[in-house]
């Protein structure tokens, strides 16, 4: 297992406060989400961009959803092999591009820059960029037993109004940019936090922590049998 110093920093910090996410129901959609409210300007949201909550819409219904949709479940004594697969491929596929990879259990997640995938104050993707995209996608849809979270973060700079909405779409651009390229659309969700999840010991004081705050994360969760 390989877990990066920031994660294992974040995991620390999230783990002293208490959680104010929670899941809501959009009442025009019937889809079930993160809401962060109350989370503004805490690390508490950062348990539930990493491993420690549950997924958008809630692990149950995923699963179904995704079953419904063909996709087959893994059973538990092949989730660590299949995994490891995984990570070793997008590994592999993605280094030296920027992307971080981390791993708790059997879950994956990949954090991704704003700086390589966004220009300011923009969710188009760099066309710079699309080359690890086509890999993270090539590797996902060869790895169909799992559920993807596309999470968007931003810098609290312009406020609420501007940042939650640009981090959606930041996150909404990675999804449909994966399902465009092969990744199933029944395995994928998306949230925006805004600046509400700033990494650990990351207070935005400087422009270097302002930088790292603006990210977009792929969380990778196995679809297991009888979950």
């Amino acid at each position: 297992m390989r877990m990066s110093k920031r994660l294992v920093g974040s995991l620390a910090a999230a783990a002293l406060l208490s959680t104010t996410a929670a899941c809501v129901t959009n009442p025009e959609t019937g889809e079930r989400s993160i809401s962060t409210k109350g989370a503004i300007g805490t690390a508490v949201g950062a348990v539930v961009g990493y491993f420690g909550g549950d997924l958008i819409g809630g692990r149950r219904d995923r699963t179904e959803k995704i079953v419904g949709a063909g996709i087959g479940a893994i059973a538990g004594g092949a989730l660590g092999t299949y995994m490891d697969r995984q990570e070793k491929e997008l590994r592999d596929r993605t280094a030296g591009t920027g992307v971080e990879i981390d791993r708790q259990g059997n879950e994956l997640l990949l954090t991704m820059p704003a700086g390589i995938t966004f220009p300011i104050n923009s969710a188009e993707i760099q066309p710079q960029f699309q080359s690890t995209l086509d890999q993270v996608a090539q590797t996902l849809s060869s790895y169909p037993s799992t559920m993807i979270d596309v999470y968007g973060h931003t810098d609290p700079s312009g406020g609420d109004a501007i940042n939650i909405p640009l981090s959606q779409r930041r996150a909404q651009s990675v999804a449909s940019y994966l399902s465009a390229r092969g990744v199933q659309s029944a395995r994928i969700a998306t949230q925006g936090f805004g600046s509400s999840q700033p990494l650990a010991g990351n207070d935005n004081s400087t422009e270097a922590e302002r930088a790292a705050n603006r990210r977009v994360e792929i969380r990778i969760v196995p679809v297991e049998a009888n979950a």
